[in-house]
């Protein structure tokens, strides 16, 4: 796989080791365990994979590469390139302009853009509506354009379907930039509807069999779905892709049950004339980070700590897992913890800011499970592991620790 020029400060001395050591000991990435560093008081558990993946380095390759080769100019990005503050903060820090928020509110005004600036499409991707808009400007994004390969290939997957005359149900929150983008590209292949969960699933299923008329369609699903959608027509034949950063298993669960309600409609010798397989729209990275995830699912731990943007959907879905079986704190970096032992963190459920007074467990040895999303530098978790390790003076060296679990892996 490609290596990206990322920038130093984004790299770790504590995590990349651990990662390249895993790495190396298992680069068909057989094994789900975590890695286990232990240092007498405090035991960390650290997931398998995690952080940055490959379309979020190509991003960020690209946007200081942008910043690098353009000096004097104005540099823009459509929206956040990752949902990862500290990141934007320092893009920001450089000049770099943000033309939209997340939610697709205008920060900057189109009419003010000129063919001589630089404008970044982030890792998302972005609508087919405001490429065409940039193009009118004489604005050329081609340069600078980091949309993830991995979504690019689910907007692929999405027109061959099209052409195959499916209409498209994307599984992804409606409102997030790359479900936006998504949305924009499948549209103009086919009718598309968004589903977000098993629950508006079930209830486009419902549709197709008959079990609710099809005036609910609007009801549910009118904003999620493209201009003249006739559910009567429209469901005859249909193909599954999904925001790359969903839960991989609920995308499966989603298709599945779709597939059911196509053979209780036509009949199971029919089915594939009416359903699309389409299992290969699903990210390897974030099948890699939910595995890894699953894999410390298996182990006893007192906490969970999850580092990442608050608005990072792979981010939140980890979250979501650990909360199954641990205490979970979700913070967005090492700032959150106080010197105290409290702890600002996150209740992504509820989009609520929460505070905790002694989160550490009080007993001999704490066992904490430490991740991130796909979008967090691993600086970010080893500033994290650092900040908890100051609680514990009699602490095992990190530097011997390390080396331990080296010598280990090599007899491996």
């Amino acid at each position: 796989m490609k290596k990206f020029d990322i920038p130093t400060f984004y790299q770790s001395p504590i995590i990349s080791r651990v990662k390249n050591l895993r790495k190396d000991a298992d680069p068909r990435k057989k094994d789900f365990t975590p890695t286990v560093l232990d240092f007498g008081p405090v035991k960390f558990l650290i997931a398998r994979h995690f952080g940055f993946c490959y379309g979020v380095e190509n991003a960020i390759e690209i946007a200081y590469k942008a910043i690098s080769e353009n000096p004097g100019k104005r540099i823009f990005l459509l929206s956040e390139m990752i949902h990862n503050p500290d990141v934007n903060r320092d893009l920001l820090s450089r000049g770099v302009q943000f033309i939209m928020d997340t939610a697709g509110k205008q920060l900057v005004e189109w009419d003010t853009l000129t063919p001589a600036d630089i404008v970044i499409v982030p890792a998302f991707g972005t609508t087919l509506e405001i490429e065409q808009r940039l193009h009118a400007l004489g604005i050329h994004i081609a340069t600078y354009d980091t949309t993830c390969p991995f979504v690019q290939k689910v907007w692929k997957r999405a027109e061959g379907l099209g052409q195959e005359l499916h209409t498209i149900v994307v599984h992804g929150k409606h409102k997030h930039e790359e479900t936006r983008a998504t949305f924009s590209h499948s549209q103009q292949n086919a009718p598309t509807v968004i589903v977000r969960d098993l629950e508006d699933t079930q209830r486009l299923a419902d549709i197709i069999t008959g079990k609710r008329p099809a005036s609910d369609f609007q009801v549910f699903f009118g904003d999620k779905s493209t201009a003249g959608f006739d559910p009567t027509r429209d469901l005859n034949r249909i193909g599954v892709v999904n925001q790359t950063t969903m839960l991989a298993t609920e995308t499966q669960a989603i298709a599945d049950l779709l597939r059911q309600a196509m053979i209780a409609q036509h009949g199971e010798a029919d089915v594939q004339l009416h359903f699309a397989d389409t299992r290969d729209t699903l990210c390897y990275a974030t099948n890699d980070n939910q595995r890894a995830t699953y894999g410390l699912l298996e182990m006893e731990a007192d906490i969970a700590v999850i580092v990442g943007g608050y608005n990072s959907s792979n981010t939140s879905h980890i979250v979501e897992l650990c909360e199954e079986k641990y205490p979970s704190f979700f913070i967005s970096s090492a700032d959150t913890i106080g010197s105290d032992q409290t702890i600002d963190h996150f209740d992504y459920h509820h989009q609520l800011h929460l505070h905790t007074v002694g989160f550490l467990p009080q007993k001999p040895v704490v066992t904490i499970i430490l991740t991130s999303g796909a979008s967090c530098p691993d600086a970010m978790v080893d500033a994290v592991m650092q900040k908890i390790l100051a609680f514990y003076p009699q602490a095992l060296p990190i530097e011997g620790v390390l080396q331990d679990l080296e010598r280990k892996w090599a007899l491996q």
